[in-house]
């Protein structure tokens, strides 16, 4: 049996990332990865991701630079990028560049499905997979590993044989629609704006997004709410803006997690990143950013655990994420407890990202991935701001 230092399984950008850094330095990698999965995604990536991670300009499909809220009441807030874009990726192109950058890198790639993570006669981590194409039904191979990477989605099936005591965080399902891109010009459709929709009956609890994929366009909403019709939202919303009659490309749902687990690691052997660590930004539902931040952090934990012997060190990935993300976090998990909970209070929020001060802060936090350092007098205008509308003491 063949035994690698790493088995990553899951090639989306988490996985692929890690798979890549391990590859590049001289570690034994196997990049597990199930083909024709392609994750429902808006696919906006901020220019701090391109610069971090060498995203080349083919990659991008569409350079957005401005952004459009609109509210339950269909009141219309422009936010634009002053200097600055928001860069569009479609996510079946976008993976498979970062699993063949991960080949380029030394990492081995096999196509198949994750079955389980079982132990051999002395303890070590035997990976059980069906391989794709194999033309044999029930044909399972393994594969030895000194350390496993379980970037496997929100619902890790590593994360369940390895830690099978920790419970997964809770999920917002997302469902979108890639359709045939509208002609410029035609109904309220921009090729270079994103459209979000903060409208109770398009999303009770998420929202509802129109992103612009040049030559086609993602169409999609969330919620956590069971029974809510994810396709029926999605199909009024095409209505709502004329685009009935557009051809469908493809369609995608999935789970993205509500909140980051408390534990990345077994404290021996398995690590996780990506969806299945919970690395993703609440109220925006944003994760390739986190997602590739996570892999490459996950990464280097398994290196210094590989080099030193010490397990240990596995732990060290979310205690940086966490140093690292901890307020925004915080922030936008309480604006979407608060702002997201009634139409209402969507209304006075998309009100809100009217101001000028938000929408700077917004940007430059959001492209740069770091809260803005304080400025005393426009986070005061702000907070002000915001306290008049909680009091209600001005009109949305």
């Amino acid at each position: 049996m063949k035994i690698h230092d790493v088995v990553v399984v899951g090639g989306g950008p988490a996985g692929a990332t890690a798979a890549t850094d391990l590859a590049s330095e001289g570690y034994s990698v196997m990049l597990l990865d199930r083909p024709g999965r392609i994750k429902p995604c808006g696919g906006a990536i901020p220019p701090r991701l391109i610069r971090d991670f060498a995203i080349p300009d083919h990659l991008l499909v569409a350079r957005a630079r401005s952004a459009r809220m609109i509210s339950p009441k269909n009141r219309e807030v422009d936010m634009p990028i002053d200097g600055g874009f928001v860069g569009m990726v479609d996510r079946a192109d976008f993976d498979e560049w970062l699993r063949e950058r991960a080949v380029r890198a030394g990492a081995v790639r096999v196509d198949g499905q994750y079955q389980a993570l079982r132990r051999d006669e002395d303890g070590k981590a035997v990976i059980e997979f069906a391989p794709h194409g194999s033309g044999e039904k029930n044909k399972l191979e393994r594969v030895g590993a000194r350390i496993v990477v379980g970037a496997d989605g929100a619902r890790s099936r590593v994360a369940l044989d390895a830690m099978p005591e920790t419970k997964p965080p809770r999920c917002v399902f997302a469902y979108h629609e890639i359709i045939q891109s509208p002609e410029t010009g035609n109904g309220t459709f921009d090729p270079g704006r994103c459209d979000v929709y903060y409208q109770g009956r398009l999303s009770p609890d998420f929202y509802a997004w129109i992103f612009p994929h040049g030559a086609t366009t993602s169409i999609g909403t969330g919620s956590a709410h069971k029974g809510f019709s994810l396709r029926g939202a999605v199909s009024a919303l095409r209505r709502q803006c004329g685009m009935v009659d557009n051809e469908t490309v493809r369609t995608e749902g999935a789970p993205i997690p509500y909140k980051v687990r408390k534990r990345w690691d077994n404290r021996n052997d398995v690590i996780l990143a990506g969806d299945a660590a919970g690395a993703v930004a609440p109220s925006s539902g944003e994760g390739i950013y986190y997602a590739m931040r996570s892999g490459r952090l996950a990464g280097g934990a398994v290196a210094e655990a590989l080099e030193s012997g010490d397990s240990r060190a596995l732990a060290l990935a979310r205690k940086r994420f966490m140093k690292e993300n901890r307020r925004i976090f915080q922030i936008l998990g309480m604006m979407q407890w608060f702002w997201y909970s009634s139409d209402q209070r969507r209304e006075r929020f998309v009100s809100i990202c009217r101001d000028p001060d938000v929408q700077r802060l917004t940007w430059q936090a959001y492209m740069n991935k770091k809260l803005v350092k304080a400025k005393p007098l426009t986070h005061s205008r702000i907070f002000f701001k915001d306290l008049a509308h909680l009091l209600r003491v001005v009109s949305p």
